[in-house]
């Protein structure tokens, strides 16, 4: 279905409270080390790409579950410093998810362990609910880590009602073929692309190939992330690689899939086209990793339009 005007980007995804641990390696089973530095801050894939977006300059809405808690209450703050508006169902009967992160300090490298609490409880009824805020949208991007169900129901509504859907198939999933033409756009990283494909991606050859899979299984454009590569646009009138963008020492690569995604979508959402989109999101994510933490180091739109001057 040919796309429609709306308005803004609406993120249906998942908020955890990130514990993020740094240390010279991970411990072993039985082992104890000691770390380096600890720190507690906001995270989760969806709510992590809903403040890029918003930071990134578009009018944004994130859709999801939260406890009545401590963890909830982080999350409304970082919200409304952002400038997302949250559309919640709140359930007392569960919890706020976290996620303890393990980060690698002499690479910045991580590893990622995610409890989604309330948000695990989101059901296509839920979204059936938040339809006014999908179909409204200019823009709607999900990913796996709520219940893949919601996930798949949102992007039909979006689809059906001409909106630009963007799947990020994080953490990568067995899916019902049906899902891959309601995606207007497929963002794999090289993990999971190879996952979704059963291909290797190990070169811009081998990922435009893997991506050529992706378009034949129903995705309109695959955008693989190819970390300190940058990305790859490719589909069927398509096939761009655009590199990655130093803006500084990596300290913390947490998170700059999410920037990216979200820098993707708000550029989109503002009328780019999809190589210019896929720039300013590459600009997103190396701004990203020069700071500590997810959410905490998704840059303005003023940042990333610098960025994007220099280059």
């Amino acid at each position: 279905m040919a796309a429609r005007t709306g308005s803004g980007v609406a993120i249906l995804g998942i908020f955890v409270a990130d514990m993020v641990f740094r240390a010279d390696r991970q411990p072993q089973i039985g082992e104890t080390l000691l770390g380096r530095s600890f720190a507690l801050g906001p995270g989760g894939k969806g709510s992590n790409q809903a403040v890029a977006c918003a930071r990134a300059g578009a009018e944004t809405t994130f859709l999801t579950r939260l406890g009545d808690d401590t963890f909830g209450a982080m999350a409304t703050e970082i919200w409304t410093d952002a400038g997302v508006t949250p559309d919640v169902i709140r359930g007392a009967g569960s919890y706020t998810g976290a996620a303890y992160i393990f980060v690698e300090d002499t690479s910045g490298s991580n590893a990622i362990i995610v409890t989604p609490g309330a948000a695990a409880e989101i059901t296509p009824e839920d979204v059936t609910r938040w339809a006014p805020a999908i179909t409204g949208a200019s823009v709607f991007v999900t990913q796996l880590e709520q219940p893949i169900p919601a996930a798949a129901h949102a992007l039909r509504l979006a689809h059906e009602a001409g909106v630009t859907t963007i799947l990020n198939p994080a953490p990568a999933a067995e899916l019902d073929p049906g899902i891959w033409p309601l995606c207007t756009y497929a963002t794999p990283n090289e993990t999971e692309t190879e996952q979704l494909t059963g291909l290797p991606v190990r070169s811009i050859d081998e990922a435009r190939t893997a991506a050529q899979k992706l378009c034949t299984m129903g995705v309109g454009t695959a955008i693989i992330t190819l970390g300190e590569a940058g990305v790859l646009v490719h589909g069927p009138d398509i096939s761009v690689h655009v590199p990655a963008v130093t803006c500084g020492d990596v300290v913390d690569t947490t998170g700059a899939g999410d920037a990216f995604n979200g820098g993707f979508a708000a550029a989109l959402a503002a009328g780019r086209d999809r190589e210019a989109a896929a720039r300013f999101g590459v600009a997103t994510a190396g701004l990203s990793v020069t700071g500590h933490g997810t959410a905490a180091s998704m840059p303005t739109a003023p940042e990333i339009e610098a960025v994007l001057a220099r280059t």
